[in-house]
């Protein structure tokens, strides 16, 4: 495409709102995925610590009782 003007490169041809919206729309996805999957990972790491933590306990409490 060929424009004549940074204004008409930034009306998109009238079409500004769903090419910037949808821009705007996946930068943000795809800057706050990575802060995302990091929560989640470490969320899974401390559940998964805490069902160890509980095994062991359980483990320990098995070896008392008999």
């Amino acid at each position: 495409m060929h424009w004549n003007s940074v204004g008409e490169f930034f009306a998109m041809g009238g079409y500004a709102l769903y090419v910037w919206g949808s821009f705007g729309a996946c930068a943000l996805l795809l800057v706050a995925e990575p802060f995302l999957v990091r929560r989640r990972l470490n969320e899974v790491r401390r559940n998964l610590a805490r069902e160890r933590l509980a095994e062991a306990l359980d483990h320990n409490m098995d070896h008392i009782s008999r």
